[in-house]
């Protein structure tokens, strides 16, 4: 397998949290993730399809897994279901639990830069992009 020619999967941005996130798929605890289709839109960029894979990225930009798309779905901040947020692997035990950690993050300072809207806030309408996948190979 050519991890040179398959896509990047970049869990957060690099350091403790990346770290912890792609820990969890290397252990298997973490089967999906969650990303603001806003994201795709301000990049440009197609949102990912089923069967897709990616190499999956450290904190260091190195390849260290593989991972398939199985599941694809783009839901409102609302209505992201139990399963989802516990299949995310961090720990939650509540969809409420969940989206108070998320929307920290995508309100954060380094999304909102990425975005390039210093005042970027979500509520239940955002859109997010759900995604589940299955650890294809590891480094």
């Amino acid at each position: 397998m050519n991890l040179d020619d398959l896509p990047l999967a970049e869990f957060a941005f690099p350091g403790p949290l990346r770290d912890k996130l792609v820990a969890a798929i290397l252990s298997g605890a973490k089967s999906s993730t969650s990303s603001l289709v806003l994201g795709y839109e301000c990049a440009n960029e197609p949102l990912p399809q089923v069967g897709q894979r990616s190499a999956v990225v450290d904190s260091e930009g190195r390849p260290v897994a593989v991972i398939e798309l199985t599941e694809v779905r783009v839901v409102r901040l609302a209505d992201v279901d139990l399963q989802h947020a516990l299949d995310e692997g961090e720990g939650d035990e509540s969809v409420a639990q969940w989206r108070a950690g998320h929307e920290a993050f995508w309100q954060s300072e380094e999304v909102r830069a990425e975005l390039g809207d210093p005042g970027f806030t979500v509520d239940d309408d955002t859109l997010v992009l759900a995604q589940r996948f299955r650890l294809v190979h590891t480094v």
